[in-house]
């Protein structure tokens, strides 16, 4: 016994625990062995076969002893349960007996204080991994009012509640007072708090400290560690979990360009870790890639199996495909491997609002001394779609009124209609039918259009009608119509660069011909935490083959300009969100058989989120160029709003 006691002094409980078995093998019914045995099958994990052991001791435990093992044995529990589940199709048993337990002895009246606190610490922890982030922060915030100061490993499961509950500026505190207490090395097998710590930063809108913190541990930790017994150095488990929260938050802060050149190197490093290849698809979405990022995850799910994060990301690329069948199916394995995940109940509610009713309306009112809007002019477009038929078809029903001061007097145009819209993969089509409910041109508009993705970076679209909106009011005010077929083509390389290329023709009811023309490329120049800036080039033109007629049509035009764009988020806490944007356009503009002059716009908007699922966007533009050899110019006030996804 004497030789077992000094094995324990020393932490070798392993060979202490041999040399007791033996001591019962020669003595079974030892009390004092006995005793020690069940000690320390406690102290090596082993709780489950220590209380099945200490039920048979004779005298029994004393209660204080017996609680101790207790707390021992739900200790242990919470820990397995941050393994992997049993059963993937039952992911919190084991997260829950946790709970049950730690619940129990916190609970129980008959334990000394100093144990019922210690599993109140416990249970938070318990909570936390079950997914129980309610009773988790009520029963955080019950020790906080009472002062009581938690233990550096209870914090980091509070303020990951405290998280999941979106206070993200306390979690922030908790976390910092965790590290505080427990600056690390933490063990193998547990997250570093600083990158919770980095999420909460950047949920409470601290953007910059959370890229110095992650950007700081992530240049910190090695790539390759070495270890005792083994001849090469092997992967370094937290260079590569620093390296992919910085990858989260450069996507999260809208910068995906910088998110790919740090995972795609990893993926180069390491193609069959199945972690780094879904993250690499993540970030591919972000970037506009979905073909390339549905690759990608269907890589790193043959070299993993399936897990709620898989199905969630393929529900995202077929999404951004508007391939949405099969979705449900994803759905609903999704919930049943992490009903209580946030992020699967974000998914799910997002879907919801997405197949659900789409209702849009947009309002524009002018001012100025344009020749095809005259001194004042209104434009209004509404349209409401039913929920996704089947996965491929919704019914829309439309709404157009515009009107018009001109010189010769008041017009107006108005419309109203049903259409069909239809889904497939990389595929949008719609066919439309929308009656004249006015005196000036009777006509019905027929109207079809596509939009079609080729691949990630090349897309087709054409729009035709058999009386174009875009046909100028005074031709309106005039009874004359327009049959319109516009079609573009655009060039995608990814979020930074992108050419387009769009070409029209309208059929004028008074034989007018017209042809017109817009080139246009965007470069992004400038690239910040939730701030872009992108400068480009646009050219156009037109030609008619009429020019005698009461709207503005010149046998030849042209022009040119340089376009910028600023866009930023001005604030945001989750969902609720303001963004605003700048655009500006100045160039030249030429009309045959008139000199050439300058022509400038500027735009100022901003686009508020009250909640998912709704936004409200304001904005006022100016635009001034020469029409016919004199100056005109338009200020514009535009309203929009947005109830669907």
């Amino acid at each position: 016994m004497a030789k077992v006691r000094q094995e324990r002094d020393r932490g070798h409980r392993v060979d202490a625990l041999a040399q007791v078995q033996s001591i019962l093998d020669r003595w079974p019914d030892d009390r004092e062995a006995q005793a020690l045995n069940v000690a320390l099958l406690t102290e090596i994990g082993a709780t489950t076969r220590a209380r099945e052991l200490a039920s048979t001791l004779q005298p029994p435990q004393s209660t204080a002893d017996r609680a101790r093992l207790e707390a021992d044995h739900v200790a242990r529990e919470t820990r397995w349960a941050e393994g992997a589940p049993a059963d993937p199709r039952a992911p919190y048993a084991e997260a829950d007996r946790a709970a049950v337990d730690a619940r129990r002895l916190a609970d129980d009246p008959l334990l000394p204080a100093d144990m019922r606190l210690r599993e109140q610490f416990d249970l938070i922890v318990a909570l936390d991994q079950a997914g129980l982030m309610d009773e988790a922060v009520q029963r955080y915030d019950a020790l906080h009012k009472q002062g009581v100061a938690l233990p550096a490993y209870a914090e980091r499961n509070a303020a990951d509640a405290l998280l999941a509950k979106r206070r993200p500026a306390e979690a922030a505190q908790v976390y910092e007072d965790s590290i505080a207490k427990d600056p690390g090395p933490y063990d193998a097998a547990d997250l570093d708090p600083r990158i919770g710590l980095m999420y909460a930063y950047a949920e409470s809108g601290q953007t910059n400290k959370a890229i110095a913190t992650i950007d700081g541990l992530a240049s910190k930790e090695p790539p390759w560690v070495r270890v005792s017994g083994i001849r090469l150095p092997i992967q370094n488990p937290r260079k590569y979990d620093a390296e992919s929260a910085a990858v989260s938050l450069r996507t999260i802060v809208n910068m995906p360009a910088d998110a790919y050149a740090r995972i795609e190197p990893l993926s180069r490093e390491a193609p069959a870790d199945s972690e780094i290849r879904r993250q690499l698809g993540t970030v591919e979405l972000a970037r506009g890639w979905p073909r390339r990022a549905q690759d990608d995850l269907a890589i790193a799910d043959t070299l993993n199996p399936r897990d709620v994060d898989s199905y969630l990301d393929e529900v995202d690329t077929q999404r951004a495909l508007t391939d949405y069948e099969g979705i449900d199916e994803h759905l609903a394995e999704a919930k049943v491997l992490g009903s209580r995940t946030e992020r699967v109940d974000r998914a799910v509610q997002s879907w919801e609002r997405e197949r659900g009713w789409q209702f849009d309306i947009s309002q524009e009112n002018g001012k100025g001394s344009s020749p095809d809007y005259g001194d004042r002019d209104s434009a209004t477009l509404a349209t409401i779609a039913s929920p996704l038929i089947d996965d491929h078809w919704r019914v829309v029903a439309l709404g157009r009124y515009a009107t018009a001061a001109l010189p010769e007097g008041d017009v107006r145009r108005t419309r109203m209609g049903l259409g069909i819209r239809g889904y497939a993969r990389g595929l949008e089509a719609y066919v439309q039918a929308l009656p004249a409910a006015d005196r000036y041109v009777g006509k019905t508009a027929l109207e079809a259009g596509v939009n079609w993705s080729l691949n990630d970076h090349w897309a087709l679209a054409a729009d035709f009608s058999t009386a174009g909106e875009d046909t100028p009011l005074r031709a309106q005010y005039y009874g004359i119509s327009a049959k319109t077929l516009e079609t573009a083509v655009t060039w995608r390389a990814s979020e930074l660069t992108q050419a387009r290329l769009g070409v029209a023709r309208d059929n004028f009811s008074d034989g007018n011909k017209r042809t017109s023309w817009l080139a246009a490329f965007t470069q992004r120049v400038y690239t910040a935490p939730n701030l872009t800036l992108d400068g480009g080039v646009e050219l156009g033109g037109s030609m008619n083959t009429q020019t005698d007629r009461p709207y503005f049509n010149p046998r030849r035009d042209n022009s040119y300009a340089l376009t910028g764009r600023l866009e930023n988020l001005l604030g945001q806490f989750y969902e609720r969100q303001v963004t605003q944007r700048i655009d500006v356009a100045v160039g030249e503009y030429d009309e045959k058989g008139y000199a050439s002059d300058w022509m400038a716009s500027v735009r100022y908007g901003q686009i508020f989120q009250p909640r998912a699922g709704i936004r409200l966007g304001w904005g006022i533009g100016w635009h001034n160029q020469p029409y016919d050899g004199r100056r005109e110019h338009r200020v514009v006030l535009d309203l929009t709003l947005h109830w669907g996804e």
